[in-house]
């Protein structure tokens, strides 16, 4: 596959290019052509974005071949058959997966692979998954001659529409400079936090307070129902006091009437949740709250309900529900 690497101590030649380019990152930005391996919701979405940015988005990959089918149809993409088209077909690659083995997969070492013949490309992987796996893959890309770097992303399929995504970016820093024109098009203030592995850890962190303030809020509204409370005057009060939170605004009423149309789901917070209690155990820290939180969607998706919405959640402390 040519991924020799570089002798101790040498530059390798694709760091010269992401540096010249990185140099000038405004010059021939819009000539980058994109290319996406993960066209659901939030990578379609995204795809669309850049699109209508302006890009070139030349080439989309996925499992689900007519939804990347439809999606190249609209766009005007290539819909590839082959992960190493869509590194043939593009400059700057885009991946939007599900997990850690998902993530291995698509980077592999040998077969069809996003690997072959990528010299000079950059890679920016959105998924929520292990910093281990986002590490491992940077090391492989530099070994092909590429570059890695994370885009972690704190908001959901609206955002990833309207360009207003809150991404937090890690890895090769020359890569971020050269793709930030690209990444601000999806984000106003795309975050660079670091090292390989930086951004999943505060993405990890995110999710952890997140889904630990979710699973908390649908204690409070399935005690107030149970109290026989109304519900609306509850959360005006919380919206008013120290109980206020971004998901009191996201996930509150939805809550309330029962309506878990999936914008976060109730699988990726239980996966998400587990990433940062395994954090913490090998910290050495008790997080009793993130092991508590992590049992509420393990309960959820075992009951079948891993495809809701992570407001979801409810359906385990309102009474007369799942619970």
């Amino acid at each position: 596959m040519g991924t020799r690497p570089a002798p101790p101590g040498a530059q390798h030649p694709a760091s010269l290019v992401f540096e010249e380019r990185a140099a000038n990152p405004k010059l021939g930005a819009m000539k980058e052509k994109i290319g996406f391996v993960g066209v659901g919701r939030m990578g379609a979405n995204m795809a669309r974005r850049l699109r209508d940015c302006g890009y070139r988005v030349a080439a989309v990959y996925d499992v689900n071949g007519p939804a990347a089918a439809s999606l190249a149809r609209e766009i005007g993409a290539r819909r590839a058959t082959r992960l190493s088209d869509v590194t043939a077909a593009a400059d700057v690659i885009f991946t939007v997966v599900t997990d850690d083995a998902a993530q291995r997969a698509v980077f592999a070492l040998d077969g069809d692979s996003l690997l072959v013949r990528a010299r000079g490309k950059v890679f920016v992987n959105c998924a929520t998954i292990t910093p281990a796996t986002h590490v491992e893959v940077a090391r492989r890309a530099r070994r092909a001659g590429a570059a890695a770097i994370e885009g972690c992303m704190a908001s959901s399929i609206p955002q990833a529409r309207q360009g207003t995504l809150y991404l937090m970016c890690a890895g090769d820093r020359a890569a971020f400079r050269r793709v930030r024109p690209v990444l601000e098009g999806l984000s106003a203030a795309p975050r660079y936090v670091g090292k390989a592995g930086r951004a999943a850890q505060v993405k990890a962190l995110v999710n952890m307070v997140m889904n630990a303030n979710t699973a908390a809020l649908a204690e409070g509204l399935g005690l107030a129902a149970a109290l026989g409370l109304d519900l609306d005057m509850v959360r005006e009060v919380f919206a008013q006091t120290g109980a206020a939170s971004q998901v009191l605004k996201t996930d509150g009423e939805d809550m309330q009437r029962r309506s878990h149309e999936c914008y976060f789901s109730a699988a990726h917070a239980a996966k998400d949740s587990t990433i940062a209690w395994v954090l913490g155990c090998q910290a050495g820290l008790r997080l009793p709250l993130a092991a508590a939180t992590k049992l509420q969607f393990d309960a959820l998706v075992g009951l079948g309900l891993g495809g809701l919405d992570k407001s979801a959640v409810a359906e385990l402390t309102f009474k007369g529900r799942h619970g």
